[in-house]
């Protein structure tokens, strides 16, 4: 059963988030309580995750709201309100409140159920410092003005205004001209800002620092490892992953450019040259932007053939009004999933413009929703609900290889859906090198002492080099230098993108297992979410029947496969 403000007596059901003098005495309350006995235990923590409930869905709408309209001054102002004078003032009765359960005398009498909450809390408490509070909230507003920036973002291009989104299109047209005219006119109105972009940038890292630095680490790095709750791979396992990716992935990424090129009828493939199809036909439109509606229906239809459970699932989605899927002016770029605690429901936000990127986009936030509503329904309490990032990844990078077998829902003609698939394929095997660019860059900005704006572009650009070497950005030496400023990650979520290159290789195992049992493989996809923050990382994926590895003795026999997959099917 899902917790709610109505089931639980101790949150009142009218409780105003936005008004601390109504949270704080609920909980001092809890600060107040005995904790003597597993029964007090238990029900205290049943009342904390109820309170958490309320409270982070507030903070979730609030930022659902931000996104959605971001040119809009009352709800931004709103989204403020709760991160400077709501958030800063839990944080600390927060940290108290995981103090007291961490030296409650019944906790060693709940046997295995609260081991992963231990270990989490302490890691947490390990690294709390009050005097952090503040520099968080400042991170947190320099990230919004980041967004705020990128929202506004209009290209007057032949006669019409486009959003970036809606601009990606022409990335696909045959007209070559018109491509290469997207293309510049886009990244000229990136750049205007890049300078703004490198000055939120340099005061981020510096508040990272101080934030690391005040908790006793050298590094941000090592704060992280703490905050994400790394527990079961290390700084040098993703380093390692990266060699093996520049030695597997960038030489079959190479040979994929090379064909490009050959089938285009070029010495050299330019930016505005990756995204059409080769073989000069039109590119792929699953729907017509504006009908969102038909676009819904169809990826539900996807789901339906997998499990008429998952439709039935993503049904609710709409039923709540928890979609926002088109692109518009004033709008956040990129897509994700929000969990709003409290009612038990998943949100969808994303930038469709009537690409097949959308498609895929849709089905992976899609596994994320799933995998929330599966958690929420098994696992009471907030703190359990969210398994490692890394396994949250291969509940929705599964979604998008496993309905990628039914992309002939979109397509009448089985040849556009059979290249829809093969697109997919081959983005798997240029992201993993784009995925160790970002993560490799990490590593470097927040373990170097002086990471300033030259540095990290001959470190970046280094990393380019040898990730991504196969596009000629000659005459465009500048946005080549600044390309990272596009990743969102590196604002909001420093060190949260090794996640997608560890999720991916689980999600291929997923998906290769499904080529000779379907049925086995979406059941042990469902058995894992299902135990949603219940167990360790290597576990989750051992439930779902793949191995917890990201090294070259996994990534190579993958990479075989997909070169297989690409032979395979129709050019």
């Amino acid at each position: 059963m899902v917790a709610t403000a109505a089931s639980n007596p101790f949150v009142p059901e009218q409780l105003n988030v936005a008004d601390f003098a109504q949270i704080e005495p609920l909980y001092l309350a809890l600060l107040e309580r005995r904790l003597d006995s597993v029964e007090q235990l238990t029900a205290w923590l049943g009342d904390f995750s109820s309170l958490t409930a309320a409270v982070d869905e507030y903070g979730s709408r609030r930022y659902i709201d931000k996104s959605c309209h971001t040119d809009d001054a009352a709800i931004e102002q709103a989204y403020l309100h709760y991160v400077e004078q709501i958030e800063p003032r839990i944080k600390p009765l927060y940290f108290q409140l995981q103090q007291k359960f961490l030296r409650s005398p019944a906790r060693p009498l709940t046997g295995d159920r609260f081991a992963i909450l231990a270990r989490k809390w302490s890691a947490d408490v390990e690294i709390f410092r009050e005097e952090n509070v503040p520099l968080e909230t400042r991170v947190t507003k320099l990230s919004n003005e980041y967004d705020k920036l990128c929202g506004a973002r209009i290209i007057h291009f032949r006669g019409n205004d486009y959003t970036p989104q809606q601009l990606a299109r022409f990335s696909e047209e045959t007209d070559r001209a018109a491509r290469q005219e997207a293309w510049e006119a886009n990244t000229s109105r990136r750049l205007q800002d890049r300078a703004a972009v490198d000055v939120i940038f340099d005061q981020l890292l510096a508040l990272r620092t101080q934030i690391a630095s005040n908790a006793g680490f050298s590094y941000y790095r090592a704060h992280v490892w703490k905050q994400y709750k790394r527990f079961d791979y290390t700084p040098e396992q993703c380093l390692a992953f990266a060699d093996s990716v520049a030695e597997v992935c960038v030489p079959l990424a190479s040979k994929l450019a090379r064909e490009r090129a050959r089938d285009l009828g070029l010495s050299s493939l330019r930016p505005w040259d990756l995204d059409v199809d080769p073989k000069g036909r039109s590119p792929l439109r699953p729907f017509q932007e504006e009908r969102i509606d038909d676009f819904v229906g169809k990826t539900r239809e996807i789901f339906h053939r997998l499990s008429p459970q998952l439709a039935m699932e993503f049904d609710e989605l709409s039923a709540h009004k928890n979609l926002d899927l088109a692109s518009r002016k004033g709008k956040q770029p990129g897509g994700y999933q929000m969990s709003l605690e409290q009612s038990g429901q998943p949100f969808i936000f994303m930038n469709a413009a009537g690409l097949q990127r959308d498609v895929e986009t849709l089905l992976h936030e899609g596994g994320h929703a799933f995998h929330f509503l599966a958690a929420s329904r098994h696992e009471p309490l907030v703190f359990l609900r969210n398994p490692p990032m890394e396994f949250c990844e291969v509940a929705s990078m599964s979604m998008e290889l496993l309905g990628s077998e039914h992309f002939d829902v979109f397509y009448k003609n089985p040849a556009d859906a059979a290249r829809a698939r093969r697109k997919l394929i081959e983005g798997i095997v240029n992201i993993l090198p784009w995925i160790a660019i970002i993560d490799s860059f990490q590593h470097w900005l927040y373990t170097q002492p002086d990471p300033s704006v030259e540095r990290r572009t001959a470190e970046w650009l280094r990393l380019m080099d040898r990730f991504w070497p196969d596009a000629d950005w000659s005459g465009h030496e500048t946005a080549r230098a600044s390309h990272w400023q596009k990743q969102g990650h590196l604002f909001h979520a420093p060190f949260y993108y090794i996640e997608y290159g560890i999720a991916q290789l689980g999600a291929l195992q997923l998906w290769l297992k499904a080529q000779h049992d379907p049925r086995g493989a979406l059941n042990g996809y469902r058995a894992a979410l299902n135990l949603a923050d219940s167990r360790t990382l290597p576990q989750l994926f051992a439930a779902a029947g793949i191995v917890f590895d990201f090294s070259a003795k996994t990534l190579g026999p993958l990479m075989s496969a997909l070169e297989d997959e690409l032979a395979a099917l129709p050019a």
